[in-house]
Protein backbone atom coordinates (compact mmCIF):
# COMPACT_ATOMS: atom_id res chain seq x y z
CA UNK A 1 0.00 0.00 0.00
CA UNK A 2 0.86 3.69 0.13
CA UNK A 3 1.78 4.05 3.69
CA UNK A 4 3.98 0.99 3.55
CA UNK A 5 5.79 2.42 0.61
CA UNK A 6 5.97 5.77 2.46
CA UNK A 7 7.33 3.87 5.65
CA UNK A 8 9.77 2.05 3.95
CA UNK A 9 11.32 5.15 1.94
CA UNK A 10 11.37 7.00 5.47
CA UNK A 11 14.04 3.55 6.87
CA UNK A 12 15.61 3.59 3.90
CA UNK A 13 16.23 7.04 4.25
CA UNK A 14 17.57 6.90 7.65
CA UNK A 15 19.51 3.80 7.11
CA UNK A 16 21.53 5.42 4.32
CA UNK A 17 22.15 8.87 6.61
CA UNK A 18 23.43 5.98 9.57
CA UNK A 19 25.79 4.58 7.45
CA UNK A 20 27.30 7.60 6.16
CA UNK A 21 27.63 9.00 9.34
CA UNK A 22 29.36 5.49 10.72
CA UNK A 23 31.57 5.33 7.30
CA UNK A 24 32.89 8.93 8.13
CA UNK A 25 33.63 8.39 11.82
CA UNK A 26 35.41 5.42 10.57
CA UNK A 27 37.29 7.66 8.09
CA UNK A 28 38.41 10.07 10.86
CA UNK A 29 39.29 7.75 13.59
CA UNK A 30 41.60 6.19 10.95
CA UNK A 31 43.46 9.33 9.87
CA UNK A 32 43.44 9.85 14.04
CA UNK A 33 45.44 6.57 14.14
CA UNK A 34 47.65 7.36 11.32
CA UNK A 35 48.48 10.59 11.90
CA UNK A 36 49.54 9.33 15.92
CA UNK A 37 51.66 6.65 13.91
CA UNK A 38 53.54 9.51 11.85
CA UNK A 39 54.08 11.01 15.04
CA UNK A 40 55.71 8.49 17.16
CA UNK A 41 57.99 7.45 13.57
CA UNK A 42 59.28 10.75 13.34
CA UNK A 43 60.16 12.75 16.78
CA UNK A 44 61.39 15.84 14.90
CA UNK A 45 57.55 16.11 13.66
CA UNK A 46 56.18 15.71 16.52
CA UNK A 47 55.50 19.63 17.00
CA UNK A 48 53.92 20.19 13.79
CA UNK A 49 51.89 17.01 13.99
CA UNK A 50 50.62 18.01 17.56
CA UNK A 51 49.73 21.39 16.36
CA UNK A 52 49.02 22.21 12.73
CA UNK A 53 46.50 24.56 12.78
CA UNK A 54 48.43 26.74 14.81
CA UNK A 55 47.36 30.43 13.17
CA UNK A 56 43.92 29.47 13.09
CA UNK A 57 43.85 28.10 16.97
CA UNK A 58 46.27 31.37 17.77
CA UNK A 59 42.44 33.19 16.63
CA UNK A 60 40.36 31.17 18.02
CA UNK A 61 42.11 31.45 21.71
CA UNK A 62 42.53 35.33 21.30
CA UNK A 63 38.80 35.27 20.60
CA UNK A 64 38.27 33.57 23.67
CA UNK A 65 40.51 35.41 25.78
CA UNK A 66 39.19 38.34 24.64
CA UNK A 67 35.42 37.01 25.66
CA UNK A 68 36.53 35.88 29.37
CA UNK A 69 38.50 39.45 29.83
CA UNK A 70 35.30 41.18 29.08
CA UNK A 71 32.56 38.34 30.26
CA UNK A 72 33.17 35.81 31.70
CA UNK A 73 36.25 36.78 33.90
CA UNK A 74 33.92 40.18 35.41
CA UNK A 75 30.97 37.86 35.91
CA UNK A 76 32.99 35.55 37.56
CA UNK A 77 35.03 37.86 40.03
CA UNK A 78 31.44 39.12 41.19
CA UNK A 79 29.92 36.20 41.94
CA UNK A 80 32.43 34.96 43.95
CA UNK A 81 32.81 38.27 46.11
CA UNK A 82 28.67 38.58 46.38
CA UNK A 83 28.20 34.51 46.73
CA UNK A 84 29.04 33.61 50.48
CA UNK A 85 32.12 30.59 50.11
CA UNK A 86 30.09 27.75 51.60
CA UNK A 87 27.19 28.41 49.16
CA UNK A 88 29.53 28.57 46.36
CA UNK A 89 31.15 25.30 47.59
CA UNK A 90 27.74 23.76 47.68
CA UNK A 91 26.97 24.30 43.81
CA UNK A 92 30.69 23.13 43.01
CA UNK A 93 29.81 20.13 44.68
CA UNK A 94 26.74 19.84 43.50
CA UNK A 95 28.35 19.69 39.84
CA UNK A 96 31.18 17.78 40.97
CA UNK A 97 28.56 15.09 41.92
CA UNK A 98 27.10 14.80 38.38
CA UNK A 99 30.78 14.54 37.17
CA UNK A 100 31.41 11.68 39.78
CA UNK A 101 28.08 10.03 38.03
CA UNK A 102 29.69 10.49 34.53
CA UNK A 103 33.52 9.52 35.66
CA UNK A 104 32.20 6.14 37.24
CA UNK A 105 30.24 5.07 33.86
CA UNK A 106 33.51 5.95 31.87
CA UNK A 107 36.22 3.56 34.54
CA UNK A 108 33.34 1.19 34.09
CA UNK A 109 33.83 1.51 29.77
CA UNK A 110 37.48 1.80 30.57
CA UNK A 111 37.17 -1.93 32.29
CA UNK A 112 38.36 -0.86 35.59
CA UNK A 113 35.87 -2.27 37.53
CA UNK A 114 36.82 -1.14 41.08
CA UNK A 115 37.81 2.39 40.69
CA UNK A 116 34.60 2.39 38.88
CA UNK A 117 32.50 0.59 41.61
CA UNK A 118 33.97 3.01 44.44
CA UNK A 119 33.28 5.94 41.99
CA UNK A 120 29.69 4.79 42.15
CA UNK A 121 30.04 4.75 45.67
CA UNK A 122 30.68 8.17 46.01
CA UNK A 123 28.21 9.45 43.61
CA UNK A 124 25.30 7.22 45.79
CA UNK A 125 26.77 8.46 49.40
CA UNK A 126 26.84 12.16 48.33
CA UNK A 127 23.73 11.66 46.30
CA UNK A 128 21.59 11.01 49.18
CA UNK A 129 23.80 11.50 52.23
CA UNK A 130 25.09 14.68 51.11
CA UNK A 131 21.81 16.60 49.93
CA UNK A 132 21.50 15.39 46.23
CA UNK A 133 25.65 16.21 45.90
CA UNK A 134 25.71 19.66 47.89
CA UNK A 135 27.67 18.27 50.77
CA UNK A 136 30.43 16.18 49.96
CA UNK A 137 29.99 13.13 52.49
CA UNK A 138 32.45 10.94 50.51
CA UNK A 139 35.69 12.40 50.49
CA UNK A 140 35.33 12.76 54.49
CA UNK A 141 34.51 8.90 54.23
CA UNK A 142 37.91 8.22 52.29
CA UNK A 143 36.38 7.62 48.44
CA UNK A 144 38.57 10.49 46.70
CA UNK A 145 37.50 11.93 43.20
CA UNK A 146 38.46 10.61 40.17
CA UNK A 147 37.52 12.87 37.69
CA UNK A 148 37.18 11.08 33.76
CA UNK A 149 35.52 11.58 30.57
CA UNK A 150 34.64 10.16 26.80
CA UNK A 151 37.95 11.46 25.61
CA UNK A 152 40.26 9.57 28.29
CA UNK A 153 38.23 6.29 27.59
CA UNK A 154 38.73 6.96 23.96
CA UNK A 155 42.39 7.13 25.09
CA UNK A 156 42.37 4.09 26.95
CA UNK A 157 40.98 2.19 24.06
CA UNK A 158 44.02 3.15 22.14
CA UNK A 159 43.17 6.36 20.49
CA UNK A 160 45.63 8.49 19.54
CA UNK A 161 45.45 12.38 20.50
CA UNK A 162 45.77 13.70 16.66
CA UNK A 163 45.64 17.05 16.02
CA UNK A 164 45.76 20.46 18.97
CA UNK A 165 42.39 21.96 18.78
CA UNK A 166 41.22 24.82 20.64
CA UNK A 167 37.11 25.23 19.82
CA UNK A 168 35.34 28.79 20.28
CA UNK A 169 33.84 28.94 23.85
CA UNK A 170 34.63 25.40 24.74
CA UNK A 171 38.96 26.31 24.86
CA UNK A 172 41.51 23.66 24.18
CA UNK A 173 41.11 20.26 23.24
CA UNK A 174 42.41 17.31 20.34
CA UNK A 175 41.20 15.69 17.60
CA UNK A 176 40.53 12.76 19.61
CA UNK A 177 38.49 14.38 22.19
CA UNK A 178 36.42 16.65 20.28
CA UNK A 179 34.56 13.18 19.35
CA UNK A 180 33.98 13.04 22.79
CA UNK A 181 32.94 16.50 23.56
CA UNK A 182 28.91 16.43 22.36
CA UNK A 183 28.41 13.55 25.24
CA UNK A 184 30.97 15.12 27.87
CA UNK A 185 29.05 18.80 27.67
CA UNK A 186 25.64 17.44 27.84
CA UNK A 187 26.40 15.70 31.16
CA UNK A 188 24.52 18.33 33.26
CA UNK A 189 22.15 18.50 35.79
CA UNK A 190 20.23 21.03 33.07
CA UNK A 191 19.02 17.49 31.27
CA UNK A 192 16.61 17.43 34.19
CA UNK A 193 14.44 20.18 33.04
CA UNK A 194 12.65 20.64 30.47
CA UNK A 195 11.99 24.12 29.79
CA UNK A 196 15.10 26.07 27.98
CA UNK A 197 15.14 28.93 30.48
CA UNK A 198 16.04 26.58 33.14
CA UNK A 199 18.51 24.56 31.16
CA UNK A 200 20.26 27.74 30.18
CA UNK A 201 20.39 29.17 33.53
CA UNK A 202 21.85 26.19 35.07
CA UNK A 203 24.74 25.94 32.20
CA UNK A 204 25.49 29.56 32.87
CA UNK A 205 25.92 29.02 36.68
CA UNK A 206 28.22 25.82 35.83
CA UNK A 207 30.32 28.03 33.58
CA UNK A 208 30.64 31.16 36.20
CA UNK A 209 30.89 28.29 39.28
CA UNK A 210 34.16 26.54 37.56
CA UNK A 211 35.51 29.88 36.00
CA UNK A 212 35.28 31.43 39.67
CA UNK A 213 37.53 28.54 40.76
CA UNK A 214 39.77 29.45 38.50
CA UNK A 215 40.23 33.20 39.14
CA UNK A 216 43.50 32.86 41.20
CA UNK A 217 45.10 30.15 38.60
CA UNK A 218 44.09 32.16 35.90
CA UNK A 219 45.87 35.45 37.28
CA UNK A 220 49.27 33.53 38.18
CA UNK A 221 48.86 32.30 34.70
CA UNK A 222 48.89 35.47 33.25
CA UNK A 223 52.25 36.48 35.20
CA UNK A 224 54.48 33.92 34.68
CA UNK A 225 53.45 32.67 30.98
CA UNK A 226 55.51 34.77 28.29
CA UNK A 227 53.49 32.50 25.56
CA UNK A 228 50.31 32.05 27.30
CA UNK A 229 48.88 30.06 24.08
CA UNK A 230 51.98 27.81 23.78
CA UNK A 231 51.69 27.15 27.91
CA UNK A 232 48.11 26.16 27.95
CA UNK A 233 48.72 24.07 24.11
CA UNK A 234 51.87 22.33 26.12
CA UNK A 235 50.39 21.91 29.99
CA UNK A 236 47.04 20.61 28.23
CA UNK A 237 48.47 18.04 26.31
CA UNK A 238 50.76 16.79 29.02
CA UNK A 239 48.21 16.54 31.83
CA UNK A 240 45.82 14.76 29.16
CA UNK A 241 48.63 12.16 28.29
CA UNK A 242 49.78 11.56 31.61
CA UNK A 243 45.61 11.42 33.07
CA UNK A 244 45.18 8.79 30.42
CA UNK A 245 48.13 6.81 31.21
CA UNK A 246 48.41 7.17 35.26
CA UNK A 247 51.25 9.05 35.20
CA UNK A 248 53.24 6.74 32.98
CA UNK A 249 53.15 8.23 29.08
CA UNK A 250 54.78 6.09 26.67
CA UNK A 251 58.18 7.59 25.08
CA UNK A 252 60.63 6.25 22.57
CA UNK A 253 63.41 5.46 24.67
CA UNK A 254 66.44 5.47 21.65
CA UNK A 255 65.15 9.24 20.97
CA UNK A 256 64.35 10.88 24.52
CA UNK A 257 68.23 12.45 25.07
CA UNK A 258 67.70 13.89 21.54
CA UNK A 259 63.98 15.09 21.92
CA UNK A 260 64.71 17.14 24.80
CA UNK A 261 67.48 18.93 23.37
CA UNK A 262 65.47 19.80 20.18
CA UNK A 263 62.54 20.94 22.60
CA UNK A 264 65.45 23.48 24.72
CA UNK A 265 67.13 24.71 21.44
CA UNK A 266 63.49 25.50 20.16
CA UNK A 267 61.80 26.93 23.34
CA UNK A 268 64.71 28.79 23.57
CA UNK A 269 63.73 31.49 21.02
CA UNK A 270 59.93 31.97 22.22
CA UNK A 271 61.17 30.81 25.92
CA UNK A 272 57.68 28.87 26.40
CA UNK A 273 57.36 27.37 30.29
CA UNK A 274 57.05 23.85 30.37
CA UNK A 275 54.04 23.04 33.18
CA UNK A 276 52.05 19.94 34.09
CA UNK A 277 49.08 21.90 35.15
CA UNK A 278 46.01 22.21 32.61
CA UNK A 279 43.99 24.83 32.19
CA UNK A 280 40.05 24.47 32.62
Amino acid sequence: SLEKTEMSSVLHAHEGWLTSALRCLSLALLALGLSACAALGDPHATRLTTDPWESWNRKVFGFNESLDRHVLKPVATAYSEIVPGPVRQAVTNFFGNVDDAWSAVNLLLQGRFKPGAEQTMRFALNSTFGLAGLLDIATEAGIDRRREDLGKTFGRWGVGNGPYIVWPLLGPSSLRDSFALPLDRRVSPALLFNDSQSMWALYSLQIIDARANFLRAGELLDDIALDKYSFIRDAYLQRRGNLIYDGNVLREPEADAEQVECSVTADAGSAEPQASASSV
